[in-house]
């Protein structure tokens, strides 16, 4: 299982960095759109569909295991997070099996949608004809990892996983 837990963990911080690159590529489209129009009079022409397609769903999605992983997700708590004995402990692996059955689901239905478009050849029409089975497949890619990270929280003793953030003392952020 550690073998799993560090392979999930690699393939978090992969998908975590695109997830980054498209936002540092979202911002300099935006920029260069603005800047091009103000000075130049000509728009970025692929900006707004590139953004809207495949930067933000990969924006929205990539990150999603990683970010749960560090413990940097929104939760509502009802029930204290760790409670003593046998019931504590069903009830914490309830806690992670309920949300990766729902994104079990959504990994299910994104993966059909998208594998239907791609094998259609579904296209968007615009500045230039945009593939869209590859701007649709981040979402299941994105939501399967987090499913895994969800199961392998579910089935391994102890936390998650050691926090990947630094706090602004330069020591790991525990929180």
């Amino acid at each position: 299982m550690k073998f799993l837990g560090k392979l999930l963990t690699k393939i978090e911080d992969t998908l975590h960095l695109g997830g980054c690159l498209g936002l540092v590529a979202v911002a300099a489209l935006i920029n260069a759109d603005i800047l091009l129009r103000l000075f130049f009079n000509r728009p970025v022409q692929i900006q707004f569909e590139l953004t809207e397609l495949y930067l933000m769903p990969a924006l929205a999605t990539l990150s999603l295991s990683r970010v749960f992983r560090d413990g940097g997700h929104l939760a509502l708590d009802f029930i204290p997070e760790h409670l003593p004995g046998p019931l504590g402990r069903v009830i914490a692996k309830v806690r992670l099996l309920l949300p990766a059955a729902f994104f079990a689901a959504v990994t299910w239905m994104s993966g059909k949608f998208a594998l239907k478009a791609i094998v259609h050849g579904d296209v968007e029409y615009g500045a230039v004809d945009w593939p869209l089975g590859w701007a649709y497949a981040v979402i299941p890619l994105g939501c399967c990892v987090l499913v895994l990270r969800l199961l392998h929280g579910a089935f391994t003793q102890g936390p998650l996983s050691e926090p990947t953030t630094i706090s602004m003392g330069g020591k790991r952020d525990e929180t």
